[in-house]
């Protein structure tokens, strides 16, 4: 499945600033922040009338929004949480989940963002998978991450599909002989955590999906907060964006080609 990686804005301050640690504070900050998270959409998928947020986007278009604020301060980095919906004509609940289930390729969705991707181990509701991404901008940053993921259908009109990163290690002189992972958590900072969260059902003859991606990273440096603060506001919403378009031409595609084949025969 698709995994938001909301924090290039980091790859400026960290050519300003020193590496940093994950404290315990951090990791528990984000734990509680999740759990939170995770039991307002187990009531939100209880109730038939609000699966999926009630507000729809724009035909054609990606409506986007931030949670809490979309960024919030904790003890020793920050939490970021967006969430984003689209609307796909001619779409099923199947169709998406057989997407975010296509683990050994969805670099073919999702690059330049994702460059490789693979099942450790596929169960069918769940899996545990590897992936690598690469962020250009200032510098180069590519990570190493495992996610454990668990994703189903309710019924034929909905479905869900939940990845919670297990870790994520920066890698330095990727692709050459040098390659390295830095100790995990003691690093520059640029993503500590990142689960996402999928939500969809069918509306009418098409497919209704949101997704809501939520990070942890390094916070601001002291005395950089005039530079960083915009960007940082504005890099999770951009990557979100990206995201939901890139899923929606996927599946627009896939479903030319069913129709296309379907009307051959």
């Amino acid at each position: 499945m698709r995994f938001i990686l909301p924090t290039a804005v980091f790859f400026l301050s960290a050519t300003l600033a020193p590496a940093v640690r994950l404290t315990a504070p951090a990791q528990r900050a984000f734990e509680g922040y999740i759990a939170s998270l995770e039991t307002r959409l187990a009531q939100q998928h209880a109730r038939p009338d609000t699966y999926v947020a009630e507000r729809e986007p724009p035909p054609g278009g990606v409506r986007i929004e931030p949670v809490n604020g979309g960024m919030r301060e904790v003890a020793g980095g920050l939490v970021h949480h967006w969430r984003a919906a689209a609307l796909v004509p001619g779409a099923s609940p199947q169709d998406l989940l057989a997407l975010l289930r296509d683990y050994n390729h969805l670099a073919g969705y999702y690059a330049p963002e994702v460059v490789s991707s693979r099942a450790l181990r596929d169960d069918g509701a769940t899996a545990t998978l590897a992936m690598r991404f690469r962020k250009q901008a200032v510098v180069t940053v590519v990570l190493d991450a495992e996610f454990e993921a668990r994703s189903g259908l309710s019924g034929n009109r909905r479905g869900y599909s939940f990845s919670r990163s297990t870790h994520i290690w920066q890698v330095e002189q990727a692709g050459t002989p040098e390659e390295r992972r830095l100790p995990e958590g003691d690093d520059d900072g640029f993503l500590w955590r990142l689960n996402s969260y999928w939500s969809f059902e069918q509306r009418g003859d098409g497919l209704l999906m949101e997704c809501e991606a939520v990070s942890l990273t390094r916070g601001i440096p002291a005395g950089l907060g005039w530079l960083i603060r915009p960007i940082v506001e504005a890099l999770p919403r951009t990557s979100l964006e990206f995201t939901l378009t890139a899923t929606s031409h996927a599946l627009a595609a896939n479903a030319m080609r069913r129709h296309s084949h379907d009307g051959a025969n």
